[in-house]
């Protein structure tokens, strides 16, 4: 009786809000480009209240309030007792790190590089530069050659002229080696997978960008050693995941041992329903007003860009959720090992791109174009996980 009561809240809780979310999110696109284009000093107000490393903002306090009651409603749901069990489960994590830094990364390389440096070249302008930072550590004369690029001075400034196209791929390989730890506990709680098995995962996931994010982007980006930004990271990881994680944790545990578990279940969590997707629907108003002026003077560019973007962020997830299917895993451990590798750490790569490059460079650009596509995208994609469930095993859960 218990099990159906919870069953049937479940349900009455997916109404008609959530069934077009799509829906909403592409209005909130659209409403915060039309925000950031009338209103831009109200949006550059909102962009400024942020928290800075090394001159580039990496923590939006708006943002990080918005997200906050995003991840907070997912992280409380969570039995941390399934946690300990996911952390056991050895194949769906090694599988998760597996294609996130030894396939992703490669695949992101290779496809930017066809599209934007073959395919779209001609659009892009073949002789079309952009001018970023000296490389850090460098003492570069005036005339140097530094990989593809020219030293040159602009406005009294030491800069480096490179290709356009070289600077976009940038951007895109520094979204490529950055596997999402935030926005991805959204999209495996709208997939209904294991909420458990996911925060292991970017838990894990956490540690191992702080160890090879700048090993692979040193290699990849060819400009010498990436700087690791281990206060953007620490500070990011921090803010999205641990705060709503140690909030959700004590006020769990502190519900329950006051109210019950009933009460917990069925009136606390009921309450929370429509906070997580108000919450994001909100984040992306913000989001797309601090760069809409940016998206709507540059739309062929963020179309190009946003092409093997697309097709990365899809050939992974199809590789994820492929593999799950073929080593016999459950749709609840197959959704978030598939979701975790498609989608992006936006945040952590836009840090990256400003203090590397430069917040006018081709290389952030690329990075925004990374959020513009990454919730409708991933959107479709937790639609397309929920269709085919019934494709893997069977095994009924334990309602927590």
């Amino acid at each position: 009786m218990n099990r159906e009561k919870t069953i049937h809240t479940e349900k009455k809780g997916i109404g008609f809000f959530e069934k077009y979310l799509t829906v909403w999110v592409l209005l909130c696109i659209a409403a915060g480009i039309l925000l950031g284009k009338l209103a831009p000093g109200f949006a550059k107000s909102l962009d400024g209240m942020a928290i800075y490393v090394n001159d580039a903002p990496v923590i939006s306090i708006p943002i990080a309030i918005c997200l906050f009651f995003m991840m907070y409603p997912i992280m409380v749901k969570i039995d941390f007792a399934k946690v300990v069990k996911a952390g056991k489960s050895i194949r769906p994590v090694g599988l998760t790190l597996f294609i996130n830094w030894t396939i992703k990364p490669f695949t992101m390389y290779a496809i930017a590089s066809f599209f934007l440096g073959t395919l779209f070249l001609g659009f892009i302008g073949p002789d079309a530069v952009d001018f970023v930072k000296a490389p850090l550590g460098s003492d570069l004369e005036v005339g140097a050659t530094y990989g593809a690029g020219e030293v040159v001075l602009k406005d009294g400034i030491k800069m480096l002229q490179v290709p356009l196209w070289r600077s976009y791929l940038a951007g895109c390989i520094l979204l490529g080696i950055a596997p999402c730890t935030a926005m991805v506990l959204v999209w495996g709680y709208l997939a209904k997978g294991n909420d458990g098995h996911t925060l292991v995962m970017v838990a894990i996931n956490s540690l191992t960008m702080l160890v090879l994010y700048g090993v692979l982007g040193g290699y990849l980006l060819g400009v010498g050693q990436l700087p690791v930004p281990w206060q953007a990271l620490l500070m990011s990881i921090g803010v999205y995941v641990a705060l709503p994680l140690v909030a959700g944790y004590f006020s769990r545990r502190w519900l329950i041992a006051t109210k019950g578990e009933d009460w917990f279940r069925d009136q606390f969590l009921s309450y929370l329903t429509p906070v997580t997707i108000s919450a994001l629907l909100i984040t992306l108003v913000l989001l797309f007003s601090f760069k809409g002026e940016t998206i709507v003077e540059n739309p062929m560019t963020i179309l190009w860009i946003a092409i093997p973007l697309t097709i990365q962020t899809v050939a992974i997830f199809a590789l994820g959720y492929g593999v799950s299917k073929v080593m016999g895993f459950t749709y609840e451990s197959a959704a978030p090992t598939a979701l975790i590798g498609a989608s992006n750490h936006f945040e952590v790569a836009i840090a990256t791109a400003t203090m590397l490059f430069g917040l006018s460079s081709g290389a952030a650009l690329a990075t925004v174009v990374g959020v513009l596509i990454e919730v409708p995208l991933m959107l479709l994609l937790v639609k397309f996980c929920v269709r085919t469930k019934n494709w893997f095993p069977n095994h009924a859960e334990k309602i927590p």
